[in-house]
């Protein structure tokens, strides 16, 4: 039998805004008796099925982005207006929570959780960046896909101008970031009907480093 390994469990949570699923606590040697035990004496707390989190663990914003990206097995991308609203690029409140899971789950019988509405789609890892502990799509496949579900242009044309201001979209030939020589190559934005601008080559946004556990405040105690 594996030895529990509260260091590795603690680690993984850390990484996931204090939370981790039933199979990363396997992972780290946490049967399911055993979680059962630190459910009964309160150092974890239940979240949804299979989904846990460190009672004392210091709380942190988007938690239930968190959440909804542990359901999807850590495959899930937030994106749409959920993704525009945390690049910044759109006032309006989110009607609900958007995620994009990979194209073959559209033949899935799934059990989806309320608030959540998904799109199906096959993203590469230059249309993804992270946004503290969950993935987002980055500005310009936020764009696209704002676009591509039919919303007024007026909305579009703000959403991108909002992106060229904050320096998420280059105009023209676009550059990487200093030292990044792996900057996205995607198509022009002036795919999307109407568009004021013609731009080049969107500049790679940095990927946002998940907080380590020695920035999240001291580690509680092994049990």
């Amino acid at each position: 039998m594996t030895r529990p390994r509260w260091d590795d469990l603690y680690e993984v949570a850390a990484s996931q805004a204090g939370h981790f699923t039933t199979a990363q606590a396997a992972d780290a040697g946490y049967s399911p008796p055993l979680l059962d035990k630190y459910l009964a004496n309160g150092r974890v707390t239940r979240i949804r099925r299979g989904v846990y989190r460190l009672v004392h663990f210091p709380s942190g914003d988007d938690e239930d982005l968190v959440v909804l990206w542990l359901w999807s097995g850590c495959q899930g991308v937030f994106s749409h207006e959920t993704a525009l609203s945390r690049h910044q690029l759109s006032d309006l409140l989110p009607r609900d929570i958007e995620m994009t899971v990979p194209a073959a789950w559209a033949r899935r019988r799934l059990k989806i959780p309320e608030g959540l509405r998904l799109h199906h789609a096959d993203l590469s890892e230059t249309e993804r960046t992270w946004h503290g502990p969950v993935p987002i799509t980055t500005p310009y496949r936020t764009i696209l896909d704002y676009a591509d579900v039919g919303v007024s242009l007026e909305f579009v044309h703000q959403a991108t101008e909002d992106a060229i201001r904050l320096g998420l979209l280059s105009v023209g030939r676009g550059i990487g970031q200093p030292g990044d020589h792996h900057h996205d190559q995607p198509d022009n934005l002036n795919r999307l009907p109407g568009l004021r601008h013609e731009l080049g080559p969107q500049r790679r946004v940095p990927r946002d480093r998940r907080p380590s556990p020695a920035g999240m405040g001291e580690r509680a105690a092994t049990p």
